[in-house]
């Protein structure tokens, strides 16, 4: 297999093997979108790290496998293309990209279906399909935009260049640096403290947040004024406001 879900202590690792770099041909994106539905089902995975290893994120799709494709093929692998991705931005979970080395055009758009991204300081990003006489299809062109504006966007996409870390920190492609030898242990660390959480209340957010991206701000505030009366409902928040008034803030330890 091209991508295994690892599960221990709450944390659930999406790894990428395919050397050398991890190319995201068809079998790799099915096998990612079964993996992050999977993901999701799952109780005992309640943050998600993604991960292609100390060397390589993915370094984008199997070029030689599109080569051979028509545009009849194409039209009928591109929903597919875009819902493997999509399956990965809808984990309703905190997800968190751990980036080495090269994430380009659909590695990128991969790192773009994380909440937050670590990435190491010879990380390379940058969508080239544009050089390829393509556009990014498996959601690079939304994506990218909402994360750092319409014209930072165009300027990665329209050039096909490659970001260094310092460069996608200073854009807001990318939320913190560190050392490649500790990307992952930073991710893990990141995803642990949320995997301690309120669930459902994380998923609210996640929600909320996601949503009113993409709809009008009355829509978005609909959602959240839905999901904040819903979740006094929950045990979680029946013990974080106990825990609030007996032991102060910030102690509550939720199951």
């Amino acid at each position: 297999m091209t991508v295994h879900l690892e599960v221990a202590e709450g944390i659930g690792t999406l790894r990428l093997d395919r050397p050398p770099m991890n190319a995201l041909d068809i079998a790799t994106q099915d096998r990612l979108k079964e993996l992050a539905e999977e993901a999701t089902r799952r109780d005992d995975v309640r943050a998600v790290v993604i991960y292609g290893g100390e060397k390589v994120f993915a370094a984008g799709a199997d070029i030689k496998e599109m080569q051979v494709m028509d545009h009849a093929a194409m039209i009928v692998r591109a929903r597919a293309l875009q819902d493997s991705f999509t399956a990965v931005a809808r984990i309703p979970k905190p997800v968190v990209a751990a980036v080495t080395g090269y994430a380009l055009g659909g590695g990128c758009e991969l790192a773009l279906c994380a909440d937050f991204r670590i990435a190491g300081e010879n990380a390379k990003l940058g969508q080239p399909e544009i050089l390829l006489g393509l556009i990014p299809g498996a959601g690079g062109t939304q994506r990218l935009s909402r994360l750092v504006g319409p014209s930072k966007a165009k300027d990665l996409i329209f050039t096909g260049r490659q970001v260094k870390a310092d460069e996608a920190l200073a854009i807001g492609l990318v939320d913190r640096v560190v050392p490649a030898a500790e990307v992952y242990e930073q991710a893990h660390a990141w995803a642990a403290r949320l995997a301690k959480g309120p669930a459902i209340a994380l998923r609210a957010a996640k929600e909320a947040i996601d949503t009113g991206l993409e709809t009008d701000i009355e829509t978005g505030l609909a959602v959240e004024r839905n999901w904040f009366a819903g979740l006094f409902a929950t045990e979680d928040r029946e013990r974080g406001m106990r825990s609030f008034v007996e032991e102060g803030p910030g102690k509550a330890k939720f199951l």
